[in-house]
């Protein structure tokens, strides 16, 4: 295509010639690997970022996933071969912060477009919000960042900006127009599309603003605090069991206060989610006599999410979030 580089580095083509580069795609079955396509190949760094590409960029596009379906985000360590794909495509999309190795791999690769989700939105530093559950494992990112050493305490910026249908919209925007300046041959159909998403969006803030609009309880607990966007956006409370980081271990005065909350708060459910262990959040639920159910973080989508793609997760989760709460 008319963007495609010329030439990769040897150390690609080796590495791609010795382990034969295949897709790791989420988003798609085909077998077809990353780069020398004729259309504008894209390497999304997990499922939020490869769905916003493969709705944008619809049948001009060929999108290849870092993170395989059903594996940890945060748990991702990039191989030679995912170093090769980088090195081979057109573009990368990916949200600095939420993997470190990622991070570093596109930092080092040759590709002239490289589309960081976390300047095209604002993020937040939630990191008192957890009371004191910190954000081990998220790496620190904000604009600006740079020449803040020496602060006494340092939070990393919340990552999960996808779980807000607003805060998703405002990066599909900035998709939308990356994609338009770095392909501009199919620009005005990467417009269209980006309109289309963002008022799918649009629709879906709607529905969570009404059906959680007027509910008996206003607070839930989650296995790991990645609804804290969400739960600012409609007026919610997310009490997390652990912080950002899902594989963290919570303090026994930590699942004792959670305990107390329920009670007070009138708290019927904990959530726990797909990709990662239930057994803490299962073991609040029974000490404190709550119900289980899961509300999806939309990391990855797998046979045992509650739908195939972005809408149909996010929908049921609104379900679980409204019988939980108790919508009235």
């Amino acid at each position: 295509m008319n963007v495609r580089r010329q030439h990769i580095s040897g150390i690609a083509l080796a590495a791609a010639a010795a382990l034969g580069v295949g897709t790791l795609s989420a988003c798609s079955s085909d077998s077809a690997a990353a780069g020398n396509t004729d259309k504008f190949d894209v390497v999304a760094s997990f499922y939020p970022m490869a769905f916003l590409a493969e709705q944008i960029g619809g049948g001009h596009v060929k999108v290849t996933s870092l993170t395989q379906p059903g594996q940890e985000p945060h748990d991702l360590e990039i191989s030679a071969q995912q170093r090769a794909q980088l090195e081979d495509s057109d573009a990368a999309l990916y949200l600095k912060g939420l993997q470190p190795s990622v991070d570093e791999a596109i930092g080092q690769a040759g590709l002239k477009t490289k589309i960081d989700a976390a300047t095209l939105t604002e993020l937040e530093d939630h990191g008192a919000v957890e009371d004191g559950h910190g954000h081990e494992g998220e790496e620190a990112h904000s604009e600006g960042s740079e020449g803040s050493e020496g602060s006494e305490e340092e939070h990393a910026r919340d990552p999960h900006i996808w779980l807000d249908p607003v805060k998703y919209a405002e990066v599909a925007k900035g998709v939308g127009a990356a994609f338009e300046k770095a392909d501009p041959d199919h620009a005005a159909d990467y417009k269209k599309n980006t309109d289309a998403l963002v008022e799918k969006l649009g629709d879906l803030d709607t529905e969570f603003a009404d059906g959680l609009k007027n509910t008996k309880s206003k607070v839930f607990f989650t296995n790991h605090a990645a609804f804290t966007y969400l739960a600012e956006r409609y007026g919610l409370t997310q009490e997390a069991i652990s912080g950002l980081d899902p594989e963290s271990e919570p303090s026994p005065a930590r699942i004792k206060e959670l305990q107390e909350e329920a009670k007070a708060d009138g708290v019927t459910t904990v959530f726990y989610e797909t990709l990662v262990s239930d057994k803490t959040a299962k073991t609040l639920a029974d000490d404190a006599g709550l119900k289980t159910d899961v509300l999806d973080p939309l990391e990855g989508i797998t046979d045992k999410s509650k739908g195939d793609d972005y809408f149909a997760v996010m929908r049921a989760n609104l379900a679980s979030l409204k019988t939980a709460l108790g919508a009235k």
